[in-house]
């Protein structure tokens, strides 16, 4: 019997012979997916390009590249509203569409915000499921109110003007990377407001030191890029490179994870010395209201709140610091910009030494015009909000298998999504949409039912249920910096920053293609 069984598989027992019989086995399974996918599939009536529905590869080719809102755009642009952009996922730009997926049926995010994890550990951003989301929001929700972030704008304008200070100094003699001393200038706010802690950031710019919590931060898109595109054995190989920019770039989730943890063993020495009967601050740290929070009658973990802490350290510091970027690159070009924004803020700041409270900044309509259309073109984060159809998307108590998107049903397990590089590239709603108009926002120029259309259609800190929550730290910081630096310098811009370098990359937030943006502020006369 054994002999007989032998002599069967005698033809495969060679190395050559089953390595031809697992690509045989391997070809015959690519052509039986594409069949599948392109003849089969639920989803094989939605328009796209044919080697898109077969396979992710095409698409990840384009994350890899940096490119993945581009080549979606042209998509758009070639085949209409919905796309489809592999074997299993959906793309739309529709506000319709938009307003029920993330806001109606509060679709669970996909698994892509994975990659995004940190300390190998869940955060708000990384929690897929709506209802766990809801839960860990409600723990730091508080903190990003109007009201709470106007209690720290002394440190804000503290470390604005010292930003200010560090400009003057230099006088405008030579261009620097604004995209780094921004980053690090928000690294010294996020802290302040996050941890009641001096990170030291701008002061190690000063010095021409290296900052290794800001480079940290500046990392850890493109290790989540990387992380998300090849597999976990790759990445492992990647990481084991003895190079020492390669290796700081893997180990950017530990640099970030050490220092939270510090942070995490100083708030609880704090809050113990409160309990021994020391005075207690009535101003409340983010970290703090993590600590004291409960999820079901039980505080969050230490490595929850560190995750959570690391999540919002990120988003806080890279985002803000490229928009802001990006803003003082289009004052160095557009003179007429900075007159009109002069004139109003000359206006509101007598003193341009002294930063007027957020109250006054928020009315000023040039301002706020400039830092909408700010967030249209150069909103930091504009990639594809995933999101899964679930298996019951009708009515409350009422099963539907299948999502209708646009006239295309779509089976549970489907992943949809839109980005806000398209949205506000829609020339329906933004006529010109390369174009950087402060004026179309404004309410003189602007008819109410288009201002309402358009801002339906702005979405720079996401949408629905799972909107930024720290969007309200960001446009204090943006407002706050524009009028001071608007107000005290004019902005010039080297013949090596031009449209090529400051071409926009993405890592699910962009960044210019040279990685820098060097620009000279040169102090005002007044």
């Amino acid at each position: 019997m054994n002999a007989y069984i032998d002599t069967l598989l005698s033809p495969l027992s060679t190395p050559r012979n089953l390595c031809y019989a697992a690509l045989s086995c391997t070809f015959v399974y690519v052509i039986v997916n594409a069949i599948y996918q392109l003849a089969f599939s639920p989803l094989n009536t939605i328009p796209g390009p044919w080697y898109a529905a077969v396979s992710d590869f095409w698409l990840t080719t384009h994350v890899v590249r940096l490119q993945q809102c581009k080549i979606v755009q042209r998509l758009f642009d070639q085949y209409g509203p919905v796309v489809r952009v592999g074997p299993n996922k959906i793309v739309f730009r529709d506000i319709t569409t938009m307003k029920r997926v993330y806001s109606v049926h509060k679709f669970d995010k996909s698994p892509y915000y994975k990659s995004l994890l940190t300390n190998n550990n869940d955060h708000a951003m990384t929690t897929l499921e709506h209802a766990r989301h809801v839960a860990r929001r409600k723990g730091y929700a508080s903190h990003y109110t109007t009201a709470n972030l106007s209690l720290f704008q002394p440190e804000m304008h503290h470390l604005t003007l010292k930003l200010v200070s560090i400009l003057e100094n230099l006088g405008g003699k030579s261009a620097l990377d604004c995209l780094t001393l921004f980053r690090q200038l928000m690294v010294d706010v996020v802290c302040a407001s996050s941890f009641d802690h001096e990170a030291g950031a701008l002061a190690n710019w000063t010095t021409e030191s290296e900052d290794a919590l800001s480079t940290a931060i500046n990392d850890f898109p493109k290790r989540g890029i990387l992380r998300s595109a090849v597999p976990t054995w790759a990445w492992k190989l990647v990481c084991s490179i003895p190079n020492k920019r390669l290796r700081q770039l893997c180990d950017s989730d530990k640099i970030m994870a050490e220092y939270v943890s510090d942070r995490v063993y100083e708030t609880r020495s704090r809050l113990a010395l409160r309990n021994a009967g020391q005075e207690d601050s009535d101003r409340l740290s983010l970290l703090r209201r993590l600590l004291e929070y409960r999820i079901a009658d039980s505080p969050m973990s230490d490595e929850d709140v560190i995750s959570e802490c690391m999540g919002h350290l990120i988003a806080g510091s890279d985002t803000t610091s490229t928009t802001l970027s990006y803003l003082c690159w289009e004052l160095s070009r557009r003179d007429d910009i900075v007159a009109k924004l002069r004139e109003e803020l000359d206006a509101a700041m007598p003193d341009n030494t002294a930063i007027p409270d957020i109250s006054v900044l928020q009315k000023l309509p040039y301002l706020n015009a400039f830092l909408k259309e700010g967030f249209r073109l150069y909103g930091a984060a504009p990639s594809l909000l995933e999101r899964v159809v679930p298996s019951s998307t009708g009515k409350k108590g009422e099963m539907n298998e299948v999502f209708d998107l646009m006239g295309y049903g779509l089976p549970s397990g489907t992943v949809v999504a839109t980005q806000a590089w398209s949205m506000h590239r829609e020339p329906s709603i933004f006529p010109s949409p390369e174009s950087f108009l402060p004026e179309r926002w404004l309410e003189t120029v602007t008819s109410t039912e288009d201002l309402t259309r358009m801002n339906q259609h702005l979405m720079a800190f996401g949408t629905g249920t799972r909107v930024c929550g720290g969007q309200n730290l960001a446009q204090f910081m943006l407002r706050i910096v524009v009028a001071a630096i608007a107000s005290n310098f004019t902005v010039v811009a080297p013949a090596e920053t031009s449209e090529k370098s400051m071409d926009m990359r993405d890592s699910f937030v962009i960044f210019p293609a040279s990685m820098k943006c060097k620009l000279a502020f040169l102090p005002r006369k007044h």
